[in-house]
């Protein structure tokens, strides 16, 4: 029988090949900050990355208080098909069963995760950059202390890749899916200041229209057209946007690494630089076309600049592909709307730059007050 029950993602993290780590009866206590509230939830661990299947012996949910502290009374076992222990196959994700939690808007949980099993770096460890402070034990499994003993922190998600809450049926859902402009690269940890955790504050707190989720799954260094850290945005868009519980809209910003990655090593001649800006628009125009195909909306985001990189050097000829590239973003009829984020964050007095007010200083990445002006610029409206 069908489960009609309506299930919406609050929270994700999109998975990724991890660098360097490795556990041994380890316990992980990640430190998601959701965007909707609830009381009824459902976890999602992923094993994207993994070379062999990977063991979980306990997980739990609860309040995070501070630091790797729980609100007392409020950590609750999650089960896996009844079962307290789970195994997860190699590429695969398991989602735990629902349990009974209640929880607020844009308040923070904290994820338990006990790996008895020794992982290697060379296990294929699925995680990726948090700008978010979580725990790793000492050997043992802590997964049921409210009060964790801590042998390491991390700046990373491992494994735990989404958090569900049933919701009323016109609670909907918006992916936002990009690089580290999305996943707000050289912001302040455990600011919360990437531009989706501005939208997610905005449609709390606005008077009316539907109850409205963001989906955070940007990705440090992804590209679309090709695999760097992770799967390109074409290869993952299936996974980390149209699989997610709700979605109901899309907000792609991506395409400055493709950009930046083409002439970063070696110039290329103008009819190859023609090429490379046919072939990413009509990645555009793929995500569009998948995204229709599920009745989604999905809007474009146009590319901020980046002239004086050091990380991308770029020059005239890129600066007038991303123009073109932007000119086809913004075009009617390609994305069903468009959110003009290189209007908001570019000089106005050199527009090929960041405002100097909104750069992080290496003139790539936005800073918080960047971040923030890019969440308020989306239109609240387009989510109605």
């Amino acid at each position: 029988m069908r489960d009609s029950t309506h299930w919406v993602g609050t929270w994700t993290a999109a998975p990724a090949p991890a660098e360097g780590a490795a556990f041994s009866n380890h316990t992980l206590r990640m430190i998601p900050r959701v965007s909707i509230g609830g009381s009824r939830l459902r976890v999602r661990i992923s094993n994207a990355y993994g070379t062999r299947p990977l063991a979980v012996g306990a997980a739990c949910i609860g309040l995070r208080s501070t630091g790797p502290a729980l609100v007392p009374g409020s950590n609750r076992q999650l089960t896996f098909g009844g079962e307290s222990r789970a195994t997860i196959a190699a590429g695969a994700l398991v989602v735990s069963d629902p349990v009974e939690l209640g929880f607020a808007p844009l308040s923070d949980l904290a994820v338990s995760v006990h790996l008895p099993a020794d992982l290697p770096a060379s296990f294929g460890i699925t995680g990726r950059y948090a700008r978010q402070t979580n725990y790793i034990s000492p050997p043992g499994d802590f997964a049921a202390e409210e009060l964790m003993p801590v042998g390491r922190l991390t700046d990373d998600w491992y494994f735990v890749c989404g958090i569900d809450v049933v919701a009323p049926p016109e609670t909907g859902a918006i992916v936002a899916v990009g690089d580290s402009l999305t996943d707000a690269n050289i912001s302040t940890h455990d600011g919360h200041h990437s531009w989706p955790s501005q939208l997610a504050r905005r449609l709390v707190a606005r008077q009316s229209g539907r109850p409205m989720a963001v989906m955070n799954q940007g990705l440090g260094g992804n590209r679309i057209l090709h695999d760097v850290r992770g799967d390109s945005g074409l290869r993952r868009f299936d996974r980390d946007v149209l699989a997610q519980p709700g979605v109901r809209y899309v907000l792609v910003l991506e395409g400055i690494n493709d950009l930046g990655v083409l002439t970063r090593l070696e110039t290329k001649t103008p009819a190859e630089r023609k090429a490379f800006v046919t072939q990413l628009t009509a990645g555009y125009a793929q995500i569009v076309a998948r995204g229709h195909s599920r009745g989604l909306k999905v809007y474009g985001a146009t590319i901020t600049p980046d002239t004086g990189s050091d990380y991308y050097h770029p020059d005239a000829g890129s600066e007038a592909d991303r123009q073109a590239i932007n000119a086809w973003i913004r075009a009617p009829g390609h994305f069903d709307a468009v959110v003009d984020f290189d209007k908001v964050a570019r000089d106005p007095a050199d527009r090929s730059r960041l405002a100097p007010a909104f750069d992080s200083g290496d003139h790539l990445h936005p800073n918080a007050a960047g971040y923030k002006a890019m969440g308020e610029a989306v239109p609240l409206a387009l989510f109605r």
